[in-house]
């Protein structure tokens, strides 16, 4: 796609969750070393956004809504916020 070899169309829904996991991605390696940053969705986490649950299994159930908190909770502990 970045090469402009691919012709295709995304909808709306697809590009909210690309864009949503894009900026949960750069955030943690902002963040977090490297095996951390890799690791942190696997993690429980005790944060009242997740309750002791991984941050992936909130957001695989939550759908767009939770990926879009997780996406601004690791802003904030950036600092963006």
């Amino acid at each position: 796609m970045k090469k402009g070899e691919w012709s295709g169309s995304l909808s709306q829904d697809t590009l909210t969750r690309i864009s949503a996991l894009v900026g949960i991605f750069k955030g943690l390696r902002l963040l977090f070393s490297e095996p951390l940053a890799d690791e942190w969705v696997k993690l429980p986490n005790k944060g009242p956004l997740f309750d002791g649950r991984r941050p992936i299994d909130v957001m695989i159930e939550g759908g767009i809504p939770k990926l879009l908190l997780v996406r601004r909770h690791i802003d904030a502990l950036r600092g963006g916020l």
